[in-house]
């Protein structure tokens, strides 16, 4: 069986590195690489969506990136224990049309004993910010 190190319990030091790890992952724009953090049977909410399994997640990442154009996030660790990480976030990205957003939110993250993700709930919002806005 593999394993996602670091694995739970967390510690503030390992609970940080598994959230720089999300976050360059993220930052690669791969779906295929992103969704296998995830367990086969990982279970999401995003916004209003309900993602079921790692394939699922891969599809969602595909039509994501190819809508958020110029994506750039940054993560943050906001609490964590056992087996368990949450997060704040933002990231910034365009549209078709040339007009920026940044979106801001927060996930509720579960990892199974091998250390893959297999729940995660997010939160997210979007405001439509000028290119002379951006910070990421």
């Amino acid at each position: 069986m593999t394993q996602k190190l670091p694995l739970p319990p967390f510690n503030f030091e390992t609970a940080t590195q598994k959230v720089r790890m999300a976050e360059d992952a993220w930052n690669t724009k791969d779906p295929e690489k992103v969704s296998l953090a995830y367990t086969i049977d990982t279970e999401w909410r995003n916004r209003d969506l309900f993602i079921n399994g790692r394939e699922e997640v891969r599809q969602f990442l595909t039509a994501k990136w190819e809508k958020e154009l110029d994506y750039k996030l940054k993560k943050e660790l906001w609490a964590f224990t056992d087996n368990k990480i949450a997060v704040r976030f933002e990231y910034e990205w365009r549209n078709n049309n040339g007009q920026w957003f940044r979106s801001y939110g927060n996930e509720n993250w579960e990892f199974d004993e091998n250390g893959f993700m297999k729940k995660r709930f997010a939160s997210i919002n979007d405001l439509a910010i000028n290119e002379t806005e951006r910070r990421l």
